[in-house]
């Protein structure tokens, strides 16, 4: 056990959530080892950088993450400011990784290959939980192995984007198209401008994502107006994409959403709901495709398409580690529940920890937005507080591990059944009701307006009653 002690703990991602669990690590006298697959820190949010976030500095730094870095006499950013992707890294996440006491034990171009426990595959139990695990990475120099006392898994799921396919599987012809195909956000105003302009774009997603990109290439089309934005929705609805609008605590996401509502008024995109693609092919510089619109068949003929379908996590390192997910969501199963998409859309995540985080695996965690599996609701200083609780566990400080120490803006967006008391309370699903009525909030009132029994929002799951929950808002 004295030799356990004094191994690292593997940090895997160098992200925000990654590099906020190293601080937590440094703080507690613990030595972290960081396993970067990017050639920088932050190298998933340089792929996004030119996206500005929808919350402000303020809950984008970690605390122990702020004390180390104050105590290099670092500057720190406004605390109500609104960062691109590329201004966190630049202003916060590459300093933080410069410290001596992270950039000694920081790897970068490393990409894990696997994990497993040394001399124990999956199945052998004898000694299982004494055993150090191994960590096998590549790089630029190779193969090579290393021994840690505990792993925290914070790789992301952004190198893992879902496919064109509502079945969750690439349709006929998208590899073949690749080419022609964004996933993510591109950056249509820069240097992917060319690819877009005066084209005619397939823009697919429900998300904030989308009506980032949405909202970029109506930029481009003032300044090159032969260019055409489809926009195609999954769903027949579109008030789950548009934020909460002016009931949005965080303005920025309000905003997007009220931007988004007035284009669509104004004609300026061609909606296209609900929306499936079967198959994709090449037609000359362009693409065909076949799809359903409403149910009947559909072709359009564009010259690019945009997938902001979401995000899954890589699981395929850790065959030989003993992980428990939900079948569906792939989270632990103690948070699945709290963060699955059937039911949550008011972004009324609980604060959660070790607790919910726990793997059968002894000293393996996943967290950040990986620990959210499928479920798009992630938040920055969710994963902060998730990496707060993991180490002081691995410290062995449990009663911190258990402790909630978060709250976060309500999202005033709601538009599915069993979403939690206290987003009512809060907010949600368009505010308050009117004091006259018998409702917890706006559609509730409306609902019951049409003979309905409600919207759904006052009636919580059984697994949402902790008294002690926090809001949460979606990434």
């Amino acid at each position: 056990m004295d030799m356990m002690a004094n191994l690292p703990v593997a940090m895997i991602g160098a992200g925000p959530v990654g590099l906020a669990a190293a601080a937590h690590l440094v703080e507690r006298g613990i030595t972290p080892l960081v396993l970067e697959r990017g050639e920088s820190v932050g190298a998933a949010l340089l792929d996004w950088g030119h996206v500005r976030v929808f919350s402000p500095w303020k809950y984008n730094i970690d605390t122990a993450a702020r004390a180390l870095l104050d105590r290099s006499g670092w500057t720190a950013p406004d605390s109500q400011g609104l960062p691109t992707g590329g201004e966190i890294v630049r202003d916060y996440l590459a300093p933080l990784g410069r410290l001596r006491a992270i950039a000694a034990n920081l790897k970068l171009g490393a990409e894990v290959t696997a994990i497993t426990r040394q001399g124990h595959d999956k199945v052998a139990n004898d000694g299982r939980k004494d055993a150090p695990f191994v960590i096998r990475y590549r790089d630029a120099g190779g193969e090579h192995r290393v021994l840690a006392r505990a792993v925290i898994d914070a790789s992301g799921t952004w190198w893992r984007p879902n496919p064109i396919g509502v079945d969750g599987l690439p349709v006929s012809g998208e590899g073949e198209a690749s080419a022609r195909i964004a996933y993510g956000i591109p950056d249509v105003l820069g240097k992917a401008r060319e690819d877009y302009a005066g084209k005619r774009i397939l823009v697919i997603g429900g998300g904030h994502s989308a009506i980032n990109v949405a909202l970029a290439l109506m930029e481009l089309q003032d300044a090159a107006p032969g260019t055409e934005i489809f926009w195609a929705l999954r769903h027949a609805s579109i008030e789950r994409l548009l934020g909460g609008g002016l009931n949005d605590q965080l303005p920025e996401r309000g905003a997007l959403g009220l931007a988004a509502r007035q284009a669509m008024a104004d004609g300026r995109l061609n909606m296209l709901a609900p929306f499936a693609v079967n198959g994709i092919k090449t037609q000359g510089k362009g693409l065909g495709v076949d799809a359903s619109l409403g149910g009947k068949p559909f072709n359009l003929a564009i010259d690019r398409i945009v997938v902001t379908t979401g995000f899954r996590p890589d699981l395929s390192f850790l065959s030989e580690i003993r992980i428990a997910l939900d079948p569906a969501v792939e989270a632990p199963p103690a948070l699945a529940p709290l963060i699955d998409p059937n039911f949550h859309s008011c972004g009324t995540v609980p604060a959660h920890g070790i607790a919910e985080l726990a793997h059968p695996e002894p000293g393996f965690t996943i967290v950040g937005s990986k620990s959210y599996g499928r479920a798009p609701t992630f938040l920055m200083a969710t994963g902060y507080e998730q990496v707060r609780s993991v180490v002081a566990d691995i410290a062995g400080d449990h009663a911190a591990a258990r402790e909630v120490r978060l709250v976060l803006p309500e999202t005033g967006v709601c538009s599915a059944v069993g979403v939690a008391t206290v987003a009512a309370s809060a907010g949600c699903c368009g505010g308050p009701a009117p004091a006259a009525v018998d409702a917890c909030c706006v559609r509730d009132a409306d609902a019951k307006a049409t003979g309905a029994s409600g919207c759904g929002c006052a009636t919580a799951p059984a697994t949402e009653t902790r008294e002690d929950m926090a809001v949460g808002a979606d990434a």
